[in-house]
């Protein structure tokens, strides 16, 4: 808590001098960037994290990942290593960290915000700074990719999942960072960052088998769009409504949602199109997506829900110790999408640790089940086994 007290302090002053990504010449795909295989590391330069002299080190890795459309694309991860020597048993693991940037623009990328830019988008980093932290104090190197890519396709399985894998592997292979293949490696998020490390997970056999993952973590996980939706709908969580049926209508325009948008809906994504997630919740306050659609009930019309369909969690269980945790009274994704998804992977031969957690709501369960989500990864760096199957704790 110390350290994010003197990020969110320190971080105006560094600001003014940090162009965003859209302006930053570094975050720029090369010319032959399809000449290089998935995961090569294109660029890095070393950072300050937030600016500030940590016991950390730091870069930021432009690396070549292939996107939802199978073309090839520059992403940027910010690769942190502790300067303490690692004494562990076994080689510094590599935990791939997946803060929920949630968002329509690159001002929101979480490498932005690690390197010192200021900007309200850098919320959801900001408050995911203790967990790094922890991370970082127990001796893990982390790797924190921007996945959603620089068209910020928020909502985008398969662009997330392989924006996450090749930001392992250039991490992995990063020479300054100091690992290698005998490094364990482990993946963590929360709420969007969950979708993306879920994601990543039910990929990897087919899209990286050479990453070999000791333990996945998630928490506060995505299930069932439609109904994640419909609770924001008219609350003052309205605007995360809004933000799920802006990205699905953007990311897939022959689907069909961007011509059930009226013309309220139409300029209203061009007037958002690079907002955060955090900036369309105080925008939004009471709004109801109907107001947006030429037909009624438009979160169960069948483009919609044919479009969202294909981004839901569970078509394919990961192959891969997994510790996944939910509050049982969460306010923003209602938990009986995450008993469903565990069902389904379950039902498919999973090894999953389950936690439906009495604490209430969607922010307390991220901190107060964050120490269990660290030991299991704690346990699975150390090479301690996992009794196959599900369990619930």
């Amino acid at each position: 808590m110390i350290v994010l007290v003197a990020v969110l302090s320190a971080a105006p002053a560094v600001s003014a001098q940090l162009p965003p990504p859209d302006h930053d010449p570094f975050y720029a795909a090369p010319t032959d960037v399809g000449a290089y295989p998935n995961g090569a590391v294109l660029d890095s330069r070393p950072i300050a994290l937030f600016g500030l002299p940590l016991p950390v080190r730091a870069w930021q890795v432009k690396y070549r990942t292939t996107d939802s459309s199978d073309r090839p694309a520059a992403y940027v991860a910010t690769v942190m290593v502790p300067m303490l020597p690692w004494f562990g048993p076994g080689a510094r693991p590599l935990l791939s960290y997946q803060v929920p940037e949630d968002s329509l623009g690159t001002r929101c990328a979480p490498s932005y915000a690690l390197r010192g830019g200021w900007d309200p988008g850098a919320v959801n980093t900001l408050i995911d700074t203790p967990f790094m932290a922890e991370a970082l104090r127990r001796g893990w190197a982390l790797v924190v990719s921007d996945y959603e890519g620089p068209q910020s396709r928020f909502l985008d399985g398969v662009n997330s999942g392989r924006g996450v894998l090749d930001g392992i592997r250039a991490a992995r292979d990063f020479p300054s960072a100091g690992l290698g293949p005998e490094s364990p490696i482990g993946a963590w998020g929360y709420s969007g960052g969950a979708f993306a490390t879920l994601w990543a997970a039910q990929m990897q056999p087919e899209y990286a088998p050479d990453i070999r993952f000791a333990g996945i973590t998630s928490g506060g996980v995505p299930a069932d769009w439609p109904a994640i939706a419909r609770r924001a709908d008219g609350t003052v969580q309205a605007g995360l409504a809004v933000l799920i049926l802006f990205a699905i209508a953007r990311n897939d325009p022959g689907a069909g949602v961007l011509e059930l948008l009226n013309e309220r809906g139409q300029a209203a994504l061009i007037e958002v199109g690079a907002a955060c997630g955090s900036d369309l919740v105080p925008m939004y306050v009471g709004a109801r997506v109907d107001d947006f659609a030429t037909v009624p009930s438009l979160l169960s019309h069948h483009s919609f829900r044919a479009a969202i369909g294909v981004q839901e969690l569970g078509g394919t269980a990961p192959a891969v110790p997994m510790y996944l945790y939910h509050s049982i009274t969460d306010d923003v994704i209602p938990v009986a999408g995450f008993t469903e998804l565990l069902g389904r992977y379950c039902a498919q031969g999973a090894t999953v640790t389950s936690v439906h957690s009495m604490l209430p709501t969607h922010n307390p369960a991220a901190i107060g089940e964050a120490p269990g989500a660290m030991n299991f990864l704690a346990d699975r760096f150390a090479g301690l086994p996992v009794a196959p199957g599900c369990h619930s704790r």
